[in-house]
């Protein structure tokens, strides 16, 4: 019992941890079983208890990257395979995916799919031989649950995924950017660095890269630099920098191809010498350089000793050809330019606020009403046409679900209300043992009906219309009766000495109503009296 206990304890670590803290912070070791705690003191959980799809593997040994990047889940059936967290709505969320193929399979074939976060396209994984691709996104969660999904794209080529990483970021941090959409991470740079930079000196546990390329490192020499400001930077990214030999020196941060999306970078400074003492000065701009042109980007930017600052651009980055981006010296500068880190991004386009909220609700009420249907995670229905497998959407903004497939899934119990499904238009069933309510048998599912098409469709709700029409003509079929009646009695008082018609008798031992034409007269009377 103790030791079930400890397990039980251990799987209830995570959830605890965002209930107590109100903070997001999850990682999970796909294709695993067991917790394991990396050399940066972060606990991974496995992903056996999150998702039932999926088979885990393996990569092999001489590709191997780290032991959370050696293993993952890959997943050969369904549209598309979702893991899911629960999140406050409003909350911005940096949400990291890796995938190290590493030849799993012995196949030598690393396949491309398609990656998807909360119902919007991320991005088309291509993966290769060895070595590992990672997606970073950074964005404000519209939902109560932030899911990150792969998708099949290709027959064949099978997705999977490595590990998943989901991190609070602070509501200013990157408030530059409209809140309806995401920043898909490019690159982030620690210019001089010797490690990678991550958790506990990023409070986002955000992954910044060394970096040096073709310039020269110089250290900061301030005692302490005050690392307050945009974005909320770790103080180690200001530890070391970048410059080049003199002011007539270039300093290139990187190359642009033509494109028409819309960046966001955030540039970050701080001066690495004592400039009051030594009486000297730096300043430089951003440029952008064509074969034509060269352009100044920037005003004159003097980095703070002791301190940080930060250049931020969010435009419409269209170039018709290669451009070079780059810091060049200022006439009055004494020194080059220098730089400590960077951070740049694509905007994606305005994000989905997904299925239909009521629709949700009562899928919710399904999965937790069929085990089986729990199985199933992320946006229903988006992106298009990634849709769950036994549902089908309309192509609305805020898609509703219009068919339900159940059939196949041997379902059995009380089918729960979702009579507010108002779009629902189909129902396949083929579970004979499930019923609309208890105490109801359950031969065949109530409340649908067969269509032309020879599948079930749900019933609207009738009963208003039913009564409308139904009392009038009970009212008026009872009118017609006592005034049938009271015409009979006087009939056969009048026609009590009149011959019977051939072949028929009134009032005789047979008992029978009389003539024809009586009953004909009879009902034209009848008729004369509902008009």
């Amino acid at each position: 019992m103790v030791g079930h206990f400890i397990l039980v304890s251990f799987l209830l670590l995570p959830v605890l941890t965002f209930m107590v803290s109100g903070q997001v912070f999850w990682s999970v070791n796909c294709g695993e079983s067991d917790f394991y705690v990396d050399g940066n003191a972060m606990s991974w959980m496995p992903d056996t208890t999150l998702i039932s799809n999926g088979v885990a593997r393996v990569v092999q040994s001489t590709n191997s990257i780290s032991t959370v990047l050696d293993t993952l889940r890959v997943f050969t059936s369904r549209k598309k395979n979702c893991y899911s967290y629960p999140v406050t709505k409003g909350e911005k969320l940096l949400v990291r995916a890796s995938f190290n193929y590493g030849n799993y399979d012995r196949a030598l074939s690393p396949p491309t799919f398609d990656l998807h976060f909360d119902g919007n396209f991320w991005t088309t994984v291509k993966t290769s031989i060895s070595g590992a691709n990672v997606y970073e996104a950074t964005y404000v969660a519209k939902t109560d649950s932030v899911s990150v999904c792969v998708a099949q794209t290709n027959p064949g080529q099978f997705p999977f995924m490595s590990a998943l990483e989901v991190r609070s970021v602070d509501l200013d941090a990157f408030r530059v950017v409209d809140e309806n959409r995401a920043l898909f991470l490019i690159s982030r740079f620690s210019y001089g660095a010797t490690a990678t930079l991550r958790l506990p000196q990023d409070r986002y546990d955000r992954i910044w890269i060394p970096a040096l390329g073709g310039t020269k490192k110089v250290t900061n020499d301030a005692i302490f630099i005050n690392p307050t400001g945009t974005n909320n930077p770790p103080s180690g990214i200001f530890e070391n920098a970048i410059t080049v030999d003199s002011t007539a020196d270039i300093l290139l941060l990187g190359t642009v191809s033509p494109s028409k999306t819309l960046v966001y970078i955030t540039t970050y400074f701080s001066e690495v010498r004592n400039l009051a003492i030594t009486g000297q000065k730096r300043s430089f701009q951003f440029y952008e350089t064509t074969t034509l042109k060269s352009v100044s980007m920037s005003d004159p930017i003097l980095p703070p000793y002791g301190s940080m600052t930060t250049v931020r651009y969010l435009y419409n980055y269209t170039v018709y050809s290669i451009t070079n981006i780059s810091l060049i010296s200022t006439m009055s500068s004494d020194l080059p330019p220098l730089i400590n880190a960077i951070e740049a991004f694509n905007v994606s386009e305005v994000l989905t606020n997904g299925t239909d909220n009521n629709d949700v609700a009562m899928l919710i009420l399904l999965q937790n009403t069929f085990n089986v249907l729990g199985e199933w995670s992320g946006d229903p229905c988006l992106p298009a046409p990634y849709s769950w497998d036994w549902l089908n959407c309309s192509n609305d903004i805020r898609p509703r679900v219009t068919s339900l497939y159940l059939d196949g899934f041997e379902l059995s119990g009380s089918l729960p209300d979702i009579s507010s499904m108002d779009a629902l238009e189909i129902i396949v069933t083929g579970n004979p043992s499930m019923c609309e309510s208890a105490g109801k048998s359950c031969s065949s599912s109530p409340g649908t009906t067969t269509t032309l098409s020879g599948s079930k469709k749900k019933k609207s709700s009738k009963l208003p219309l039913v009564l409308g029409i139904t009392i009038p003509i009970f009212f008026l079929i009872w009118v017609a009766v006592g005034v049938f009646i009271i015409l009979r009695k006087k009939n056969k008082s009048e026609n009590a000495n009149i011959p019977a018609a051939i072949g028929h008798t009134v009032g005789g031992a047979n008992g029978n109503s009389g003539g024809g034409e009586i009953r004909e007269s009879n009902g034209e009377e009848m008729r004369n009296e509902i008009n």
